[in-house]
Order: structure tokens, then sequence, then C-alpha cells
């Protein structure tokens, strides 16, 4: 199942592919047989698939990596939103706007921009070598259809964080200090044209191994991109060829490997360990999917420690394992993680839901839809020490005092962060009590990029802006009708509405501060449904600032600042 791992010579070649510059000197004119260079390292086949391997290696760092635990890179895409907020209630993780978003010294607004900008380098690198390469024709194509691809994927991200921003299209072999910003549009144009060259030549998603991007998934983002440039009857037609598929299909009665066990139902099993991916689980909802393994190199995932990923299982679940006292001051709750649904994992308490997502949303359908089950959904703790006369009795009957002191420590949760019940053995320390290691934390399972529920809200949404609200609820029902929700009539239909959909399904998979920020909403929504950054959020914050660094650093050219930044 797992194709797409990082390991030595493919990182070599990501560093290779930014850091090596030509020289005109005719002296340095030979190309070296006995080590790697541009020349000789961009030749076969072989050789661009392993420098492909390596924009997929980029994008899953992107996505999951967390090199400052105050700062991880997917806390930019999730927390400060209308359903997201930072659970302890302090300035960290996006919990003050006003702190956050500021363009000297903050390594989140840096690391973005840098990192985003890597993967468009590596992919032009690609994309200026295959015509020098050995390759056929049809290798050629096939290449650059994903190499813009994912040039195309770096540019949606910049474009909607920080607006209009440099456009290159040509390897860097020499350094440049004279960059000048593109506009919004300018941007979204090329995004377009990238992608419909990767729709147009990528493979279909039932020749593509698990992991890996396929025409679909060109034509997905494609439809975002239409919608954002107006062009809304592209969009439709984009989005129903990810959806007329024969190969896709939401999965609709329960499958995979726990597909037995209740509580439970499709909606849940689409979140287990093994699920994920279209060959190894029948999984037709599956568009693209981040792999990950635990103890194999280049799987992110360890038992002995916990890594430098962005993990849901640590970041969104609370910290009940730790000190949490029953109403007569007793520790109510065992010292240890645990694999259950009282627990969840090992979480750490910095993200929480919103009362908007955890109550508004699931009014009119708090119990008839599945995506609300308490399975799918915990909503209280139950005192777990043996100790504590509150044994087996719920927190939110008899409210802990650590609770209301640090409300942080418990919250309710969606399961889709972890695994309760289903952690890998080797992460157990007593598999028979559900016990884990100190070093838990992860979630120990492959991740979606996209899910063809995503597709069908996205299409939603360009028939609506398109004057078709009929057309607009007969997708929303699709999705509503899978999880046994009411359905919507099509005068109800709003832009908001189609967001709480969003939220309601894809809660912790989308990027919702992207979502947000592409559709215009960030600003009412967060001041509506968020309490923590309603006060501190401006204006402004619509746009990321432009890293002061880069400002800096170009000196031939204005690198103008986003309006508000200092």
């Amino acid at each position: 199942m797992k194709n797409i791992h990082i390991n030595l010579l493919i990182l070599f070649f990501i560093t290779l592919s930014f850091l090596m510059y030509s020289c005109n000197d005719d002296l340095l004119e030979e190309v070296p047989l006995d080590f790697f260079t541009p020349e000789n390292s961009y030749q076969t086949f072989a050789n661009f698939q392993s420098a492909i391997t390596g924009l997929y290696a980029i994008t899953r760092s992107n996505m999951y990596e967390e090199e400052n635990i105050s700062a991880p890179s997917a806390f930019g895409y999730m927390s400060g939103t209308d359903i997201i907020m930072n659970a302890r209630g302090d300035s960290r993780r996006m919990g003050d706007y006003a702190l956050w978003m500021q363009p000297l010294n903050n390594d989140l607004i840096r690391r973005h921009w840098s990192n985003w900008f890597i993967l468009i380098s590596n992919s032009n690198t690609i994309l200026s070598r295959v015509t020098q390469s050995q390759m056929t024709n049809e290798q050629i194509v096939l290449v650059s259809a994903e190499a813009r691809f994912f040039r195309a994927l770096a540019y949606r991200y910049l474009v909607y964080l920080y607006g209009g921003v440099p456009i290159l299209l040509e390897e860097l072999t020499s350094p440049r200090s004279d960059f000048a910003r593109a506009s919004r549009d300018e941007v979204l144009n090329q995004i377009q044209i990238d992608l419909e060259y990767a729709a147009e030549n990528l493979p279909d998603i039932n020749l593509v191994e698990d992991g890996r991007v396929s025409k679909l998934v060109a034509n997905h983002f494609l439809a975002e991109t239409y919608i954002s440039l107006g062009q809304y009857n592209q969009a439709i037609l984009a989005a129903s060829v990810v959806i007329d598929n024969p190969n896709t299909a939401l999965m609709t009665s329960r499958f995979g490997r726990r597909s037995t066990v209740s509580p439970g139902d499709v909606y849940w099993d689409l979140f287990q360990r093994g699920n994920q991916n279209r060959r190894s689980a029948n999984n037709q909802e599956a568009l693209w999917v981040a792999q990950f393994e635990t103890d194999v190199p280049g799987g992110a995932h360890s038992s002995g420690s916990v890594s430098n990923l962005f993990h849901l299982e640590r970041a969104a679940g609370p910290t009940t394992f730790a000190t949490f006292r029953d109403p007569d001051g007793v520790e109510g709750a065992l010292g240890v993680p645990l694999s259950d649904y009282n627990s969840g994992g090992r979480g750490s308490s910095f993200l929480m839901n919103t009362d908007f997502y955890l109550y508004d949303l699931w009014e009119g359908n708090w119990d008839n839809d599945i995506r609300n089950a308490p399975h799918n959904i915990v909503r209280d703790f139950f005192y777990n020490n043996p100790n504590s006369v509150y044994y087996d009795s719920s927190s939110v009957k008899y409210p802990s005092p650590t609770r209301i002191a640090q409300s942080w420590r418990w919250y309710p949760w969606p399961t889709k962060i972890t695994t309760p019940g289903d952690h890998p053995d080797d992460v157990y320390a007593d598999k028979e009590n559900q016990i884990l290691k100190n070093s838990a934390g992860s979630t120990y399972r492959d991740d979606y990029y996209l899910r063809l529920a995503e597709t069908y809200l996205l299409r939603a949404e360009a028939y609506l802006l398109n004057g078709n609200s009929t057309s607009a609820a007969m997708d929303i029902n699709t999705v509503r009708l899978r999880v046994n929700a009411n359905p919507v009539d099509a005068g109800e239909v709003t832009l908001d509405y189609i967001l709480d959909e969003r939220a309601r399904e894809l809660v912790y998979e989308e990027d919702r501060a992207i979502t947000l920020r592409r559709t215009g909403t960030l600003l009412e929504r967060v001041r509506k449904h968020n309490p923590l950054n309603a006060n501190n959020i401006m204006d402004h914050h619509v746009l990321w600032p432009i890293p002061f660094s880069e400002i800096e650093a170009n000196t031939d050219a204005v690198m103008v600042q986003n309006p508000g930044y200092n």
C-alpha cells in the first residue's frame, strides 16, 4: 500500500533540485558520471519518478509537518476559524490574530511561504529538464502533468493565503532578487492553465496507485479554481467529471476491516485504520489519500516517539489522562492515555471545536444525522479512576472542578481525529487494558486529502453561484442522504448553508481557513461563530502578510506588502 515514501536518495534529489546552479565557465561544462548533478540526475524515467516522489514528500510535509509545537503548519489551516479554535484560550496557535499575523519573525508565516515556493521550484526544475531527457514523449507528458499539478497546488495555497504572489515558471539557475507580485487573478489563471494540462494528461483514478494523483484530483481543484474566477459553468463541468466517473461513488454501506464493530456506521468506517485507500479497502469515495505507516522508514509514524508531524489525536484530543479531579477533589482520571472512546488517546488539548460546530450545526438533526452519533462525536468523559467514588459516572452530570477551572482539559471531540480502541499494537503499553504508551499521539491511519463528498459540495457551490439552487440542493442532499440527515429545500440553500454542510462533513479534513478565505467568508464567520477570535481578527487578516525577510531580500524590486501590515 505504501508506494510513496521518503528515502535518502529522494531527499537528495529534493535538495539538489533547488540548491545546484549551472555555470557558464567552459571548464565546468563536463557532465560527471560518478556523482549526481542536475545534468545526469534528470535523464531516465526512473530519475524523474524519484524527483516526482520528492514532490509528494514535500506536499505531505507542508500539510502535516510540526517543526515547532507553537506553530506547526496545519494549525494555520484549521485553527482560528468558525469551527476550530485554540483550546487553551491563549494567544498561541492562532488564538490571537493580531499577534500571529506579523510579517516580522513569524515562523508560521515564513515557513508556509518558503515551503510552497520550494515545491514550485522543484516542479519547475522537473519541467525545465524533461525535454532534455532520455524519456519517450508519452513519459514526458506524464511527468509534466504530475509536476504541473503540484505547481498548481502550491500556488493554490499561496494565492488564498497571501493574495497575488510572484509567478515562477522556469528553473532558477542563479540567485534572483527582483521578484514582483502578480495579481490574484493572474495567479489563478496560471493555476487554471496547469490544472487543465494535468486534468487532460494524468491517468484515470483506476490506473494510479494509492496515494498518487489522478485526472480526477486535478479536475476537483480545477473546479475550485473556476469558481474563484467566476467561471461557474466550467466549474460544474469539471466537478461532474469527478462525480460521474464510473470508478467513484460515495460509500453508502458499511465496509472495511471494522465493518462489524458496533456501534458504528458507514461514516465511522471512513476513518478506521486501513479503510482510506481505493485499492486496499475498495474505498470508492477516496480521491487522494496521504500515505502514513507506523515504524516503516518514510512512513512518518513512530511507536517510540511523537514524530515531527501534525497529529490530530494529540492536537485536537482532550487531555483527560492528566489531572482531572472529580467533584470531591479526588483524581477522577487514570494517569495514562487510553485507546477508548472515553479518552481517545494521548490528547494534548491544543485545538477544540467551537460551540457552533458542536451544537448549532446539528439543530433539527441531532438524533438522526449519524455524523453526530456518540461514536462519531464524543460528548462526555466518564471518570475512570477506580479510586474515585464517581467511577464510571458522567463528568458532564457531575462536573469536574478541574474542567470548570481549565475547560481545555476536556471537551467534546470528533472521533475521526484518532482511532479509539484500534491503535497499532506497538503503540500499546498494555493492549488488553487499552493502555497506550506516553509516546502515542499520532493519528495512526492514512489521511484524506480529498473525498468525493467534498466534490459534491463544491459542485453545489458552483450550481448555487450559477443561479441553480435546485441542482445545488440535489448535490447537498446526496451527501446528507448517506448520513440520514433531513434533506434541504432549494430555497434554503445559501453559501452559508454549504459552508455549514462542509463543516459537518469535513471537519478536521478540509483546510477550513483556506475554504473561508477562498469564499470570502472568513471575517464574517469567525466573528459570528468563534468567541476566542471574534474580537482579534481584523479586516486585513483576510490575507497573511508577506514575510518581511522576503521583502528585505528582494533588493532589486519592490515586493509590496499586503494592506494593513507594517
